[in-house]
């Protein structure tokens, strides 16, 4: 109940939004209001309680929630806001504070412009719901005015972030356009050269935490002058080593609206699904190289762990080397020998992986020495180099003829998988709205509804999530022509090649195959397949008539 004791608590609040829809009134300006009101009337204030720079959509405010905390405890009988809209935009949150809890705790709410007073019987008051219910509407309208506006910047290729990518920085003439910071490029064009060397996240990270080098979010709030407010350990991590990897910003692009707020009345981020992403090519200088980029990508498509040996040693083929009948990734086995010098020494083989682990029943053996597979690959490179220097134009003809006619009953394949699933998809929509309907009649059982929402739910999910695999496997046999023009580009350089690593296996290679071998003419052969990036295994494009490209082993 309310008493003759008058101790008012002053509530002030502007947001971000409010400020971007033109509705800025200041906080000195409600402050100076309210309290000259307050004064008129001859109570006794309290406290001013502000909360800057917050929505209005709901009550997560700390200086609302201390106002509240002390109207509670009685320390405050009066709340004074310049107009419903200050104190929040969620109708439902303001109606229990006013309709319900300010009356039980016989505190008085004062809406100053609204005329609003709990106190008062008038008109005011029961207007009030609709009031609110109208600022409501305002906030979801401006926050689809808001997004509205980003999202054409985004389409614009305007950088809309808080922080720029690490080794770019803000152009001063242009707030919404990148320039490469020359500082800190350095430093990322590193980290990608020595992933471009087969080196994983964690060992880069490790390196640049040894050397002292700061890492992005820590530098950006060093520059600031503030510290972390998340309290996380100030060193390199493989997760933001990798997240720098997967950032299309360095090749010039910008790739922004990843994530996303659920609603305007909620600050919780939610991940968005890459149709969703706002992606605009060439929007700023690239920091790394087309070429040093598609390595990049290629490792991080290959999923393997390179095992060290008792020597310490890794073979640069470990993760490629498949075996060709059962598909297995070939393992690397390391054998001691003695020569006959008395000096001992290791032999290094791969064999297929299923053999390995469950013997002949699952495969077989498709054994192949290292150091016979590393000439052989370095003769291929070399052959093909060679070919594309003597007549670049005549081996892309033959390319394309191949592809074309292996990939045109695939894509014939794809495309109609693609227009089956689409219309699945839409008729289970239907079969789902159809039996929800029913269980609304009560022409089917609670317990059949649920097992066959579910059943029709799974496949449609599967359906769905099918869907972008194929239409990216139909996006990428039109773009053939492209990826041979990248081969030749790659594979060119090496028409000299003595030795090879695993900077240039990666650059060139996807996998080889390795097929059983056979004895002829008291030789082991086998048939090696190696598939390039881009283009794939090219051999028959490229043989002579008649004879079969395959290897000594």
């Amino acid at each position: 109940m309310i008493t003759d004791r008058y101790d008012v608590g002053i509530y002030c609040r502007l947001s971000l939004d409010d400020d971007r829809a033109g509705e800025s009134v200041s906080i000195e300006n409600q402050r100076d209001l309210l309290r000259k009101y307050v004064k008129d009337q001859g109570w006794n204030e309290i406290e001013v309680y502000i909360d800057d720079g917050y929505s209005g959509t709901n009550f997560n405010r700390p200086s609302v929630q201390r106002m509240i905390a002390d109207a509670k405890s009685g320390r405050i009988n009066i709340i004074v806001v310049k107009d419903l809209s200050r104190f929040g935009r969620n109708y439902i949150e303001i109606g229990q504070f006013t309709d319900y809890l300010f009356p039980s705790i016989g505190c008085r709410f004062i809406a100053l412009n609204n005329g609003v007073d709990t106190k008062m019987n008038s008109s005011n008051n029961d207007m009030m719901g609709f009031l609110n219910l109208f600022n409501e509407f305002y906030s979801r309208d401006t926050s689809k005015k808001v997004k509205s506006a980003r999202k054409s910047c985004a389409e614009n290729g305007k950088f809309l972030g808080s922080i720029t990518p690490y080794g770019y920085k803000r152009d001063p003439e242009n707030k919404y356009h990148l320039i490469i910071d020359e500082e800190l490029a350095p430093i990322v064009r590193r980290i990608f050269d020595l992933r471009c060397e087969g080196k994983g996240y964690r060992g880069i990270a490790l390196m640049l935490n040894e050397e002292g080098i700061i890492p992005p979010r820590t530098l950006y709030y060093h520059k600031k002058g503030t510290d972390d407010p998340r309290k996380v350990s100030e060193k390199w991590s493989q997760t933001t080593v990798k997240s720098i990897m997967l950032n299309e910003a360095y090749i010039g692009h910008m790739v922004q609206f990843k994530s996303g707020k659920m609603s305007y009345k909620s600050r919780k981020q939610i991940i968005k699904s890459k149709e969703d992403w706002i992606r605009v090519e060439n929007t700023h200088e690239p920091l790394i190289k087309q070429d040093v980029w598609d390595t990049v990508t290629s490792m991080n498509k290959q999923r393997f762990r390179k095992r060290i040996d008792s020597e310490g040693k890794v073979s640069i083929f470990t993760g490629l080397v498949r075996c060709a009948d059962c598909g297995f990734k070939m393992a690397c086995k390391r054998t001691k020998s003695r020569r006959k010098d008395g000096l001992g020494g290791y032999n290094s083989s791969f064999l297929c992986g299923s053999y390995r682990r469950n013997g002949k029943t699952a495969c077989t053996a498709h054994t192949i020495q290292e150091d016979a597979l590393l000439l052989l690959v370095i003769a291929d490179i070399q052959e093909k180099a060679q070919l594309v220097l003597h007549d670049e134009t005549k081996i892309a003809e033959r390319i394309v003829k191949m592809k074309s006619e292996e990939n045109n009953s695939r894509f014939v394949y794809y495309e109609r998988e693609l227009k089956s699933n689409i219309a699945r998809i839409s008729e289970i929509e239907k079969l789902m709205q159809n039996l929800y309907e029913d269980r609304i009649k009560g022409t089917v059982p609670e317990s059949i509804f649920a097992t066959l929402m579910d059943k029709y739910e799974t496949e449609r999910s599967e359906k769905a999530a099918s869907i972008p695999d194929l239409q990216h496997k139909i996006q990428s046999g039109r773009q053939g022509m492209d990826n041979i023009n990248k081969w030749i580009l790659h594979i060119r350089k090496y028409t000299e090649i003595r030795e090879i690593n695993e900077a240039i296996l990666i650059e060139l290679v996807d996998k080889i195959e390795i097929g059983e071998s056979t004895v002829v003419d008291s030789k082991r052969i086998c048939d090696i397949k190696i598939y390039y990036r881009y283009v794939g295994c090219i051999d028959e494009a490229i043989e002579e008539k008649g004879i079969k490209y395959g290897q000594a082993v």
